[in-house]
């Protein structure tokens, strides 16, 4: 199985990073202005982007400050069954954030892609978090 794992740093107390890693303000800030969030666990999060149909994601793991897993359970096929991670963890003001997109079942141009924009994710959150506007998919330039 193949993963995409990045990480960044965001000048901003880990307790900023989470809120907008599972809240719908947050996550409508810097990912999908079209969402249905709720930061619970088992939760199914609705993201909506180009087409009609959602991309789900089920919360299965959420330890604030800490930790936030979700399951694809509706998407592109190459996403059902895969899995997105955030790790957290603040030293000295500085967020770290860990994202990994793991259970790929190969490398394909779409897997390519998706490893580009969520760099893009963590930009936008940063962003976000530090200034105050990230960057949702509603408002990038492709």
């Amino acid at each position: 199985m193949e993963k995409i794992e990045h990480i960044n740093y965001i000048k901003s107390p880990i307790s900023g990073v989470y809120e907008a890693l599972v809240t719908q303000n947050g996550l409508g800030r810097i990912w999908t202005t079209k969402l249905v969030v709720k930061p619970k666990l088992n939760f199914v999060n609705e993201f909506y982007f180009d087409d009609e149909d959602a991309t789900k994601m089920k919360i299965v793991e959420l330890v604030e400050n800490k930790k936030i897993v979700w399951e694809c359970t509706s998407s592109d096929p190459e996403w059902i069954g895969t899995s997105i991670s955030f790790d957290l963890s603040e030293k000295n003001g500085v967020t770290s954030v860990v994202l990994r997109h793991e259970n790929w079942r190969k490398i394909t141009e779409y897997y390519r892609w998706c490893n580009y924009n969520w760099a893009m994710f963590l930009l936008s959150l940063k962003e976000y978090c530090e200034n105050g506007t990230g960057t949702p998919y509603q408002e990038r330039h492709f």
